[in-house]
């Protein structure tokens, strides 16, 4: 690791590295991953993505018309056409580069059908979609000269410089902390899924990237639009992670089955199983007040056994490991924590409010998703914002040169006092409380005084710095964030 970068990018999932992908050889740049490389948000993307290919059969209008139904009409239309328009080049792109997307015997991408949409556009690998193109964008990333890929490198602070730039302490996997300068960063740090008790998201999913825009200045918006995913993977023995049952399931035909096995969605609302993930989630939890019982299962039991097992592999031997053949056996599924369509706001070029700074992917706010994220649409954005910020920061280069920075950076220690335990535990129980797919504003009223408690508690600078001091600070200050907009809101 050098002590000066063009850019550094923070975060190894789909839009870190695209971003990274689009910078030639005379710009350096750093991509820093917490945890392993391939340990991302985006590889656990099953469904695929959302994009009109076909255009005899489907148009842009459909699909913003699906995307704005989905997110209950509080999407920011101009960057949903940019979403649309010109999504489709870089789906084409990633295939181009390798990406193992299904075909048919044409070779014609197949595409299927999921929750919200009116077409079958969602281009695919298998049920594996977001690692394939995590995979594929690794080897090809590696390969350039200009681009170097730390794993398990933790983002400790990042500050302004007052020259212009940032300051980065990063620190190695043997604890070191050092400095880095960086006239531009792009966080892509992913969403806030372990802020809650039971998340579908990766082990990396802490809020970290939205927490140090928050302390620069940045503007965060809606971070309590969070999204509720219906079928996440209930086990016998609560687990944190919920391995999630894809929306493509039900796009190809599975059914919601109460704990009486009875179908029970079209009860509330005529689309169904393939109503929007919000609306689905919402459901359930009635149906569960309906009937007093919290059992759900979704069953595709009807469908070609060697279909399921061909078209959903990963999903079919995951469930094999908790005991469940999905070709002969229900699903038990409850609702889990998903997605944040809030985040660090950002403008159709993935600026922040600070200058120099760019958040992609899932930690920003582009406005696209309104309330609620309409399937196959994250990666998506990742993708074509990734590259709108990367090609902004080629611009500026090009125009404005580097900025020489000017300050001494503030770097923190590991040395200090340790952290109390059961800090980040007590924080998910308030989350899960108050704020599981309806809001209880009163527990979010009685728990927030709590919660900035803990605030002050985790400022203290004489904490030793520490991957679990980052990851509990950013989730005081996600859960802060989101019921003070909560009550806010109410």
């Amino acid at each position: 690791m050098k002590d000066k970068y063009d850019v550094v990018i923070v975060g190894s999932g789909v839009s870190g590295l695209y971003a990274a992908l689009q910078f030639d050889e005379e710009i350096s740049v750093l991509v820093i991953s917490k945890r392993e490389l391939s340990l991302s948000n985006s590889s656990l993307a099953q469904g695929g993505v959302a994009a009109v290919l076909d255009k005899d059969n489907d148009n842009y209008k459909l699909h913003i018309a699906d995307t704005l139904i989905a997110g209950g009409y509080k999407n920011d239309l101009s960057a949903l056409e940019v979403l649309v328009t010109e999504g489709p080049t870089d789906v084409l792109n990633l295939r181009e580069l390798g990406v193992k997307f299904d075909s048919d015997s044409q070779g014609n991408l197949s595409m299927t059908l999921e929750g919200g949409h009116s077409r079958h556009r969602i281009a695919h690998h298998k049920d594996s979609t977001g690692r394939e193109i995590v995979r594929r964008l690794l080897e090809v990333v590696a390969e350039k000269p200009n681009v170097e890929l730390l794993e398990n490198t933790l983002l400790c602070s990042l500050q302004k410089d007052s020259g212009g730039g940032f300051w980065l302490s990063v620190m190695s996997e043997g604890g070191e902390i050092r400095p880095v300068f960086a006239p531009y960063v792009i966080l892509g740090t992913g969403g806030i899924g372990r802020v809650f008790k039971y998340t579908t998201n990766s082990a990396i999913a802490t809020g970290d990237g939205i927490t140090m825009a928050y302390h620069l200045g940045a503007k965060i918006k809606n971070l309590s639009y969070i999204q509720f995913h219906p079928t996440g993977f209930a086990p016998k023995d609560a687990t944190r992670e919920r391995f999630l049952i894809s929306e493509a399931v039900r796009g190809e035909g599975a059914v919601l089955r109460n704990a009486d096995g009875e179908r029970f969605v079209g009860n509330y609302d005529e689309r169904g199983e393939l109503a929007p993930r919000d609306v689905v989630s919402r459901i359930i939890m009635q149906e569960e007040r309906r009937i007093g019982k919290g059992d759900f299962y979704l069953d595709i039991t009807h469908k070609d056994a060697d279909f399921i097992r061909n078209r959903f592999p990963m999903i079919y031997e995951k469930c094999l490991e908790e005991g469940i053949d999905m070709t002969k056996d229900w699903i038990p599924i409850y609702p889990t924590q998903h997605y944040l369509m809030g985040g660090i706001n950002v403008d159709t070029k993935a600026r922040t409010s600070v200058s120099g700074l760019y958040a992609v992917g899932e930690c920003s706010h582009t406005g696209i998703h309104g309330r609620n994220r309409l399937a196959s649409n994250s990666l998506l954005e990742a993708l074509v914002f990734s590259r709108r910020a990367a090609t902004d920061i080629i611009v500026n280069i090009r125009v404005n040169g580097s900025p020489v920075p000017k300050d001494e950076p503030a770097v923190p220690s590991a040395a200090g006092k340790p952290l109390r335990s059961g800090i980040r535990t007590a924080i998910r129980d308030i989350l899960q409380e108050a704020h599981f797919v309806t809001l209880d504003i009163q527990k979010a009223k009685e728990n927030l005084p709590r919660i900035e408690e803990m605030m002050r508690e985790l400022s203290d600078e004489g904490l030793a710095m520490s991957k679990d001091l980052i990851e509990a600070r950013s989730a005081v200050t996600v859960a802060y964030i989101v019921l003070s907009e909560d009550i806010a809101n109410s």
